[in-house]
Order: C-alpha cells, then structure tokens, then sequence
C-alpha cells in the first residue's frame, strides 16, 4: 500500500501565512503546524492512503469555522472536513497544501425538544451519545453504524452512514431534519426538511463533505419500542442462511435488523471478543424484532419456524439485555476482530439484491481461490450490502495488489448484478475510480453540477467521489484548454 498524495504537508510561505492568520481568528492551541501531531490526522480508518495535512485547526463553533473557510477561499487552499476519523473510503483524507477542519471540539448536545421527538447536536457529537442523551426518557437515535460509541454525527452526516437496524429504519437521511452548514464561500446556512423548492437538505446529507461542512444537526427521535427480541441462528452453510433471510422478508416480516456472519468472520469474532457463537457454524444470523410486545412475539415464532426449516441447527433467543448484547458482540467486533486472524486486510463495502446474494456471495468464494486470498463475509443480509474483508498478509510479495485484484473485483460483481459500489462507507477517494463503472460521462458531468453550484471553486474535499473533477464552469463533455479562473490565477485546478 502506497501514500495517495504524499506523505510530507506542503508548507511554503503562503501555508505559513495562512496559519498565522487561522490563529488569529481560533482559541489558543487550535491550530497545529507541528509535523509529529499532523501525522496524527494523516489518514482515516482507511490506513492505506494517506497524506499528512499542510496545517490542522480545531474550531469550536460555526463563526469560527466559517472565518476559516473564507481565509481558504482568500488564498485558494482546499480544506477537507473530518469528524472522528472513522470512515472507510478515505473521504476525510487531508491535503497536503490545505487545511484538516477537525470538529472533535464541537461535541455539546445543544437541545433536546422531546414534545416534538428532535435533538439538536454539534457535529462532534458521537453517534451514540445522541441515543445517551435521550434513553432515560424513553427515546433513541435510530441509525446505528457499527463504530456508533466514538463515529461522529457530522461524519454520519457526510456519508449518509446506516447501521444494522437501517433496514426497518433507514439511513442517515431519513433521520435528518435541519443542518446548519458553512457553505464552501464561507456563509452560515440553515437547510431544513420544510424548505420549499428542491431538497437541498437530501442533497447535501450523504455529499462527503464537497457541498460545504456541518456546525449543527437537528436529528428526529424515536420513541424506544415496547419490547425488543434477539434471535441467534447457527446454520451449517451459508446459502442456508440466506434462504431463511429470503423466507423471512417474503413473508413479510421486515425486523429492525438481519445480519449475517460466515465462519471466516464467525472465527475472527471468537479470537477477538470470545462470543461463544455456536460451534461449527458455517453461518449465523442474527434477527432483531421490535414493536408491540404481542406482534414481536409472533414474529419471533415465525423467524424461528422459518429458521429451522432452512436447515438452522441451533436457535437462541436473548432472555434480557445482557444476552442480547452478547448476541450482537461478535457482529459489532467483526471489522477489528480479523485483526486477530490476519496481518492485514481491507474493508469492502458494496450492495446487490437481495435475491443475488447467493450467486454474488459464490463468486466471492471463486475470486478467494483463485487468488489464494481469504475473505470473510459479514453483511446486512435484509437489504444486500455487503462488507467482504478481505484478508492478506502484507508482508508477502504481491498479497497486497492479489487483494486489492479481488477488492476490486468484488465491486464489479456488485455492479453486474444491479447493484451498488458502496452502501453506507460512502465513495471517497478509494472508490472514485470505480464511479464510471455505475454511471456515464454526462451522470457524472450532471452530479458535478450540482458540486458546482455549491463551491463554484473546487475547493471543498477536492479530489473526493468523481474520478475525474472538472472545473466548475467548464461545459459538460468538454476537457480542453485552461479554465478562465486558472488562467486568472484565482483558482487552481485540485
């Protein structure tokens, strides 16, 4: 694995100028030029790009990042947004010539309006301390990504991140009701879900930070089921596994949560955090009911009818909170644990039918042994993402471009089989080269539009989602010549 855009921030005179000037308008100690604490920022949870950013500031509010987006624009310097560093697509990879607006210090929980079920946060606030804040009364925040105890809500904001129980309940988006952003020019905007016109508000959610960057999110609550049921089911194969989720969702059952582990993730998860899963699994499924107690029920006796005919060799059921979060332990590890299993590994992310699992999840298997590279599959079974991980020891010659091969390869098989590059880990700068693969020139011309007429300069995360950024301004299709803003030298191609 190699840096992307290089390991050593681009510093020069104009960089340290505008350091000077970021200081004047931030708290004390709220920019770093120091290189050992840049090399901190370097890279998000996707380890094999990096790049150390040029100058790092931590703001505390909205004025202060929007004084900080308009020293940017002032100089022509990109700036790239980031949370908790937890994302897997390298979209809050820095910039070496540009500025890292880290919002770790905007964590405050600034409302909590339980009459109309909403919460208004700061963007560093993490996923789960939402769900914290309000449960005493009653109430969560429904969109759960496995990293949901330290990921961000503005990084959730960004990716339009999901989680297991996005099945029932949907995704980031469908959680979002008003933000207040920064644009790219530097103003404090309010986008809400009543505004009249187009969803600017949908549009934004899910953008990965190249529409501008987020200083408030008010976030709809829900009112905590009345009873919740965890189910464990061991089968000897995959394929069993996915019969009974096809069986269950046909049948029209839609749980809160339906996911799946083969015995490669089932392994990794025992090493990691002892979880005791059944042994000799070839798969297990976990399926979460919620809702009336009397409906839950009957739910829970059909999953397990269905379970046991497609071959399940054992059930469990959660008796009480601390077995179900036994039940999900090993579910929630799986991304760390193959940690324990293998030197190194990449995180895939990728969608299909639901009816396409069986023939997608076969092929993975053909790629794994023609390449002599393991995955283990651990997925949302219910709606078909995917998160193959595929494993390889670095240290070998040539393991890590055979396991980038199937990475790769995994991507294309989501894509003929009518699916997605990415469910909920977003496109960043590690899948934009795969963005022609689902849509055409003029799709991607029509996207950069919209990019366009929210930072006309190219300067938000530049370099992120498209894999070939064009000038704002420059006519769809046509890439020819110098545009009049480079040729002016009031912007610069990133």
């Amino acid at each position: 694995m190699t840096d992307t855009t290089g390991a050593t921030p681009v510093r020069g005179p104009a960089l340290d100028r505008i350091a000077r000037r970021l200081a004047a308008v931030l708290p004390p100690g709220a920019v770093i030029t120091d290189p050992v604490r840049l090399r901190t920022y370097e890279c998000d949870g996707l380890t094999h790009h990096r790049a150390v950013p040029g100058v790092v500031v931590l703001p505390e509010t909205a004025g202060q990042i929007a004084a900080v987006v308009r020293i940017c624009n002032e100089y022509g310097v990109p700036f790239v947004a980031r949370g908790a560093g937890t994302g897997l697509s390298g979209g809050a990879l820095p910039r070496t010539d540009g500025v890292l607006v880290v919002t770790s210090r905007m964590r405050r929980v600034l409302e909590v309006d339980l009459p109309n079920r909403r919460a208004v946060v700061e963007p560093g606030v993490t996923n789960l301390a939402i769900t914290e804040a309000v449960r005493p009364h009653g109430y969560y925040y429904a969109p759960d990504p496995s990293s949901q105890q330290v990921c961000t809500i503005g990084g959730n904001v960004a990716e339009n991140s999901g989680g297991a129980h996005c099945l029932k309940y949907g995704f980031t988006v469908n959680h979002v009701l008003a933000l207040e952003i920064v644009t790219p020019d530097g103003d404090i905007v309010t986008l809400d879900a009543d505004d009249p016109g187009y969803d600017l508000l949908g549009a934004f959610v899910g953008s990965e930070g190249t529409l501008g960057i987020t200083t408030k999110v008010t976030v709809r609550l829900l009112r905590a089921p009345e009873a919740v049921t965890t189910l464990l089911a061991a089968f000897g194969s995959i394929e069993q596994g996915g019969r009974a989720v096809s069986a269950i969702i046909g049948g029209g059952i839609v749980p809160a949560a339906i996911e799946m582990m083969d015995a490669l993730a089932i392994e990794a998860a025992e090493a990691a955090v002892a979880c005791a899963y059944p042994a000799g699994a070839g798969a297990v499924l976990i399926v979460e009911l919620d809702g009336p107690a009397a409906e839950t029920a009957l739910q829970s006796a059909e999953v397990e009818r269905v379970c046991l005919e497609s071959g399940a060799f054992e059930l469990r059921t959660a008796a009480d909170p601390a077995e179900r979060a036994a039940i999900w332990k090993g579910r929630r590890s799986a991304f760390a644990a193959v940690g324990r299993i293998s030197p190194a590994y990449i995180v895939q992310d990728g969608v299909v039918p639901r009816t396409a699992l069986p023939g997608v999840l076969a092929s993975i298997d053909r790629l794994s042994a023609e390449h002599g590279i393991r995955v283990a599959n651990v997925f949302h079974a219910g709606d078909g993402n995917l998160h193959p991980l595929v494993l390889f020891d670095d240290a070998e010659p040539g393991a890590a471009e055979r396991a980038e091969a199937v990475s790769g390869r995994i991507l294309d098989l989501c894509v003929e089989h009518g699916g997605s590059i990415t469910g909920e880990h977003g496109v960043g700068v590690d899948k934009a080269r795969y963005m022609p693969k689902m849509f055409t020139d003029d799709d991607l011309d029509t996207m950069q539009l919209v990019r366009c007429a929210f930072d006309s300069r190219g300067l938000s995360n530049p370099g992120k989602v498209f894999p070939t950024p064009r000038l704002c301004g420059e006519v769809p299709g046509v890439r020819r010549g110098a545009h009049p803003l480079v040729e002016s030298g009031r912007a610069e191609q990133f």
